[in-house]
């Protein structure tokens, strides 16, 4: 466990978070407790719950090092924060379906017919879907836990920044990962932030809403 501000202020939380250019690098997140902020940031939804995100969590002077060249002009932040976690996102996510609905079963969550009947509607699906709708439900998804993950961590008293601006094409790759399989989608770095970051400005609800 780490030695900041925990809080369960979800305004603080909110409007708290800042994107961080640079942090201490004195500082670590232990695996225990970076297991435990990806465990509660995958709480987040995920279409018929296939939870198609998967994270390679870099946090080793090895694993930055391979990141350093990938990252664009984002090497300073990748290079001082605790870890990086690079979010990607599994084309073949139903592989995992078997398990997590048998396991819900298992768990009380989930009557043995209601699985039976969601495999058997849901595999022809999958067997059928497009390359493209895939993509852009997955890449949905991951986007959807990785907001969760970015809370989740200010709330553990950490700060980070969600990085788009790498090699994507070469990513996967660069840590063993087939390219066809795993889309990234972001990095998202996290540590503890060395100086305020800024406040930026947020458009009117009225401007970004309509009302029917």
């Amino acid at each position: 466990m780490n030695n900041f501000q925990k809080t369960n202020d979800f305004n603080e939380i909110v409007y708290g978070r800042r994107s961080i250019k640079t942090y201490d690098p004195s500082v670590k997140i232990s695996r225990e407790e970076m297991t435990q902020i990806l465990e509660e940031a995958m709480r987040a939804p995920s279409s018929v719950n296939m939870q198609p995100w998967r994270f390679v969590v870099i946090d080793s002077e090895e694993g930055k090092e391979t990141l350093a060249p990938l990252s664009k002009f984002n090497k300073d932040k990748v290079m001082s924060s605790s870890a990086v976690i690079a979010v990607f996102a599994d084309m073949k996510n139903f592989d995992y379906a078997e398990e997590i609905y048998g396991k819900s079963v298992e768990l009380g969550y989930m009557p043995s017919e209601v699985k039976e009947y969601q495999m058997t509607a849901l595999k022809p699906h999958f067997e059928a879907i497009s390359e493209r709708d895939m993509r852009e439900t997955i890449i949905l998804d991951a986007g959807l836990v990785s907001m969760q993950l970015m809370l989740v961590a200010r709330a553990h008293g950490y700060d980070t920044n969600a990085v788009g601006g790498y090699e994507k094409a070469q990513i996967a790759e660069a840590y063993g990962l087939d390219k066809d399989r795993y889309l990234p989608v972001m990095l998202i770095t996290i540590g503890k932030a060395a100086s305020e970051g800024f406040q930026s400005y947020r458009l009117p609800v009225e401007t970004v809403t309509t009302w029917k």
